[in-house]
């Protein structure tokens, strides 16, 4: 059984938790720098992304991450996304510069304008698929190495990269389990997907 790291410093790590546990993989809470030593895969939630690198860069986690990454596989959803992409917008912030894309923050407009749909085009097997969007950012471009798994009004929504997989959309507050699952079916098999 993998051992799946929630970075679990602010957002809805929780759900990301149980939501690995249902897919078939055991769950550690990183708060340390230490305890990416511990895990096969990192999940970095949704949240506010600018807290979260906040209490990365206070927690001495940063760096950590980043080295991890460019190991190992990481999922990163919705603030995690934004946290994952070389490019960030409106406004500017720093990342982890691990996947070449751009991400608009909060793209989708306010917390009023969250949503959830259903989307029949993806490439995640058979029936529609639930997508939770809160505050969602956007990916405006997916560079070299990026395969878009699944669109919502033309956009990318869920994106692997090699090992890596990033989603806007909010998968752990779904029952469905299947993005997850494919995060796990990453772990181990070699696959590349750093920058």
């Amino acid at each position: 059984m993998p051992t799946v790291g929630v970075l679990a410093l602010q957002g809805d790590y929780e759900a990301h938790a149980g939501a690995l546990r249902r897919a078939g993989a055991g769950v550690v809470e990183v708060r340390t720098a230490e305890e990416p030593q511990r895990i096969d895969a990192l999940v970095i939630p949704g949240g506010e992304s600018t807290s979260m690198l906040k209490l990365m860069d206070y927690y001495g986690l940063f760096e950590p991450l980043r080295q991890f990454g460019l190991r190992k596989p990481v999922f990163g959803t919705c603030a995690g996304a934004i946290l994952l992409a070389k490019e960030v917008l409106n406004p500017s912030q720093p990342s982890l510069d691990l996947l070449d894309m751009a991400v608009e923050r909060n793209a989708y407009g306010r917390q009023l304008d969250s949503r959830v749909v259903i989307l029949s085009g993806h490439s995640l097997g058979d029936g529609d698929l639930e997508a939770v969007f809160i505050r969602a950012p956007i990916i405006r471009r997916v560079g070299q190495g990026g395969e878009v798994l699944a669109s919502y009004l033309g956009d990318p929504v869920l994106v692997q990269f090699g090992r890596h997989l990033v989603a806007t959309f909010h998968p752990e507050l779904s029952s469905d389990n299947r993005v997850h699952a494919r995060f796990l079916a990453k772990i181990g098999n070699g696959s590349n997907g750093a920058k």
